[in-house]
């Protein structure tokens, strides 16, 4: 089964119980996007540092009245000497989800701001666009389509000469398409596909995360497996651009690395023509990504959030080797440094980032199931005791830990495990023995042909 928003675990000794670790690591599943949310990763972005001018943005956290509300919008909509002045209020105000609501609601109030986003006074068209963005990232999802009218002007200024400006419009059209599937069926009829793989190829690396990051709101959707990649995704030529940009060198820096990551992982994800991404070399740049990675972890110089990246990157590789059996050979040549780098990941973020740890697991069970040279590299690496000192911890990563043992050794190995001299690990590797793996061979001998 390859990974979506409903995980499963894959190996090649598959255990007792499987709807049930479906479920938990659906509910894990879920916990991570809410995290990613929160985080203003996936679901909504709101960039601080887009102000202008060097200015600096309060943030507002009282209340407002609706009297209040609606003079700030006479004010910008009769064109007095001071609308520059009411749009930077209404900027602020805007922050305030009862203010969206309010501001929404008045007669005309959207094709005001539009006016103004489309103002020849270039002040004035970047604080109106602030404004946008605003609303753009209120999580009603009846804003969003209000801000419809505004989707044809947000495409034609990704074309313009303001990096600064573009970066804006990206991610007002990627906050807009995160939640409504009318807005991202307008998008695409008026081009946004086509719109963002220029983007993508932009020299300014603001510019290609901001593409990335709305590209991925894009593909998240749940109809972009059937809508939107096989037709405007894979006809666009998109996926060299994505590939191209895993790299932890790139002068685009990480965050632009996370965001092709995901939108890599939603595409793979969707079943649509994996043979097409492993033959522009998604596999090789993954691999070398991830080692790249447990190099720079073993040597102290990342930084902050690398996780983030590791995460779907892993989550990519593991599906695209389910999806496609010859896949795994491409990985077997780098197989040492692979499960170096596994290994690396699954201890150092075992504790602050067990999600990491779980998936790192689940990419090392696709990698050993039935292959013997990925076996045989975790006990010639001596990994064996790295994997056993995951038994203890609960969360899905004990089960897989012990997933990955069977995979290399079979029960035996399992067995083994029992009489391990710490007793934490003996008494978790009898209950995960009885719980998912007893069953499983009771019935594999009660259904055994006659010999």
């Amino acid at each position: 089964m390859i990974r979506g928003t409903g995980p499963g675990i894959r190996s090649r000794n598959r255990v007792c119980g499987v709807e049930e670790i479906k479920a938990r690591r659906r509910q894990q599943e879920r916990a991570l996007r809410k995290a990613r949310k929160e985080k203003q990763l996936v679901s909504k972005r709101l960039p601080r540092g887009l102000q202008g001018d060097g200015e600096e943005m309060e943030i507002r956290e009282t209340s407002v009245t609706q009297e209040e509300v609606l003079q700030l919008y006479q004010r910008i909509q009769h064109g007095s000497d001071d609308r520059l002045a009411a749009l930077r209020s209404l900027h602020q105000v805007l922050q305030l989800k009862e203010a969206q609501q309010m501001f929404v609601r008045f007669e005309n109030s959207i094709r005001v701001l539009i006016g103004l986003f489309t103002s020849n006074l270039a002040s004035v068209q970047l604080k109106a666009a602030q404004c946008l963005l605003e609303l753009s990232h209120s999580d009603d999802p009846s804003i969003s389509l209000v801000c419809l009218p505004a989707t044809p002007y947000l495409l034609t200024y990704l074309s313009g000469q303001s990096a600064k400006f573009t970066e804006l419009c990206l991610y007002i059209l990627g906050n807009l398409a995160a939640e409504n599937e009318a807005v991202r069926n307008q998008l695409l009829l008026q081009g946004v596909i086509q719109a963002l793989a220029i983007c993508l190829q932009s020299p300014h690396g603001a510019v290609v995360e901001a593409a990335a990051y709305s590209l991925s709101q894009m593909l998240q959707a749940k109809e972009a497996g059937e809508k939107i990649i096989p037709s405007a995704v894979l006809e666009a030529n998109l996926t060299p651009h994505l590939i191209r940009l895993l790299d932890l060198d790139s002068e685009f820096g990480m965050q632009t690395a996370v965001e092709c990551a995901w939108c890599l992982h939603y595409i793979v994800s969707s079943g649509v023509n994996c043979e097409c991404m492993i033959s522009q070399n998604l596999i090789r740049q993954a691999v070398i990504l991830l080692i790249a990675l447990g190099k720079a972890i073993e040597s102290g110089i990342t930084t902050d959030g690398v996780e983030l990246l590791i995460y779907p990157v892993a989550r990519c590789l593991g599906n695209l080797i389910v999806s496609n059996g010859p896949a795994r050979s491409k990985v077997q040549p780098h197989a040492s440094d692979v499960l170096r780098a596994l290994s690396t990941f699954t201890s150092r973020f075992l504790q602050s980032r067990p999600f990491v740890t779980r998936e790192c697991l689940w990419l090392l069970n696709n990698l050993t199931a039935g292959d013997e040279q990925f076996c045989s590299a975790i006990f010639h690496l001596n990994l064996v005791p790295v994997f056993l000192q995951l038994i203890p911890f609960s969360g899905g990563i004990n089960t897989l830990a012990c997933v990955s043992f069977a995979n290399q050794s079979g029960i035996s190995a399992l067995e083994a495990i029992q009489y391990n001299s710490n007793e934490e690990i003996r008494v978790r590797a009898n209950y995960l023995m009885d719980r998912y793996f007893t069953h499983k061979f009771l019935g594999d001998s009660n259904t055994k042909a006659p010999s």
